[in-house]
């Protein structure tokens, strides 16, 4: 009779899987924060200078400005034609995003 056991690994794959999944959304946030500032619409540089990328939560990353005017500038107003600069910077890059992701993942 051979002497196997079979030893439970799960909390080790999840572990590794989150902390994978952390570094991609990270490297994304930062991505994405790049990209925004790269077409963000510039007068004085404060708006572009405050774009910055933070975790939430459930394994999701906060793309963003602080800046009081900033969702007049991304969305328009009556007066103002809108220039997007976050929501661009998210859908135009699927692409790039799926591929850190896959890699992070690929890593493990």
């Amino acid at each position: 009779m051979s002497d196997f056991r079979i030893i439970d690994h799960t909390a080790e794959v999840r572990a590794a899987m989150d902390k994978a999944i952390d570094k991609a959304l990270e490297m994304c946030g930062l991505k994405a924060e790049g990209y925004a500032k790269m077409i963000c619409p510039v007068d004085t540089g404060n708006l572009r200078n405050s774009i910055t990328h933070t975790p939430g939560e459930d394994k999701s990353e906060y793309i963003g400005t602080n800046v009081e005017y900033g969702p007049y500038v991304e969305l328009g107003t009556s007066r103002t034609k809108a220039q997007p600069y976050l929501r661009p910077a998210v859908q135009d890059h699927t692409d790039v995003y799926a591929r850190i992701m896959k890699q992070c993942l690929n890593e493990i």
